[in-house]
């Protein structure tokens, strides 16, 4: 099975010799590890965090900026809490890694407003890792920023106008965060995961990462819940057929696979021999929700929609007008009102979500509509 035990990534690593020594590397030296190990984001789009931390170098400023978004609102996912709550200290190194290379004085977690529960133990974590970095002759501090309960903060540019005491709504791009990000200076943003990555990968170096499944940047720590013997957190290879992912969690009943939680894609039955990763991308939200012969596919698709529509910050019209559509749409055609054939209508408006909305909340609403309504058409009519 190409699945691996997490209990590698969840090793504490508290501060010590071994931390010092990575970060006495050079800048250079931080971002060779990077691209030699191909280490890619954890956040959805698998971009290379070297290019990333590279870019944010690259840009003239007076200060740079290095944050973590540990806004984990994506339902179905606990790692980033997990994580938070075990080893804390590695998510600070790997930002540590990310100031040594920015020159950057000063870093933020923007933390899910859920989980404020989990400010103390940060804090206390942080009084401790700071002592060490001064001992280290690093000056960077870390601070906790509490997010107010905003799906669309998620999103790296909604997430730094909440930081700067605004509205929480995603900024048009260019310029990207690594040019103009917090406070109109580079940023570094990535999640709780790849942090956590990039120090594992500085504390094992780079042949030993790669000997280990990571090497080719597709494992990842997936989150499974639902209709599941095994509910938790897994590291999963991306390339894992989802027959041995049904065969391994699944409860004998599978009729249905959400790969990325609500953002992601609905793969029934007849396509399980296809791979997580799929044709679509690494998925986004770390989340795998089984569904059995049980669920009504129509209310899963209900509770998506109504989700995305509540949670759309209203800027643009595609998402703001869209998701309430789909959901209207929806309950019309279940209820007889329209007739079958006004799927197909509504199955274009996704499209045009997707093409025309600002951020990724109204882009990813196609996803999941798309996908369960092409697949399980009939529970959307009967």
């Amino acid at each position: 099975m190409n699945l691996r035990r997490k209990e590698l990534l969840f090793r504490p690593f508290p501060p010590g010799p071994d931390a010092r020594r990575i970060l006495a590397f050079s800048t250079e030296e931080i971002l060779q590890l990077l691209e030699g190990a191909d280490l890619r984001g954890r956040g959805g789009a698998g971009f290379p965090v070297v290019r990333k931390w590279r870019a944010a170098l690259g840009y003239p400023a007076d200060s740079r900026y290095v944050i973590c978004n540990a806004d984990e609102g994506e339902p179905g996912t606990f790692k980033d809490r997990e994580i938070l709550t075990r080893v804390p200290e590695k998510v600070w190194l790997g930002m540590s890694l990310a100031a040594r290379v920015l020159g950057a004085a000063e870093g933020f977690v923007y933390l899910r407003y859920e989980y404020r529960f989990l400010v103390d133990h940060l804090e206390k974590s942080l009084h401790h890792f700071h002592a060490f970095l001064r001992e280290a002759g690093l000056d960077f501090t870390i601070r906790i920023f509490l997010g107010a309960g905003a799906y669309v903060c998620g999103e790296e540019t909604a997430l730094l106008e909440s930081m700067e005491g605004k509205r929480g709504e995603p900024r048009n791009k260019p310029p990207f965060p690594v040019e103009k990000g917090y406070l109109g200076r580079p940023t570094v943003v990535n999640n709780v995961e790849t942090f956590t990555y990039a120090a594992e990968l500085a504390h094992l170096g780079r042949e030993e990462f790669l000997s280990s499944p990571h090497s080719d940047g597709l494992y990842r720590l997936f989150c499974l819940a639902g209709d599941t013997v095994k509910p938790g957190i897994f590291e999963l290879g991306a390339h894992m057929p989802i027959a041995e992912l049904v065969s391994e969690f699944g409860d004998g009943h599978t009729k249905a696979v959400q790969i990325g939680g609500a953002s992601g894609f609905c793969v029934p039955q007849r396509e399980f021999k296809t791979a997580i990763i799929g044709q679509n991308g690494l998925p986004g939200g770390g989340s795998i929700l089984f569904f059995n012969q049980s669920r009504s596919m129509y209310r899963v698709l209900m509770n998506f929609v109504e989700f995305f529509s509540d949670e759309s910050c209203g800027q643009c019209t595609p998402c703001r007008v869209g998701g309430r559509q789909l959901r209207d749409g929806l309950l019309a055609v279940k209820s007889g009102q329209k007739p079958p054939a006004y799927l197909d209508r509504m199955l274009d408006l996704s499209v045009t979500m997707q093409d025309a909305s600002k951020c990724g909340l109204g882009r990813s609403v196609a996803n999941s509509f798309r996908t369960i309504v092409r697949n399980f058409r009939e529970e959307m009519i009967y």
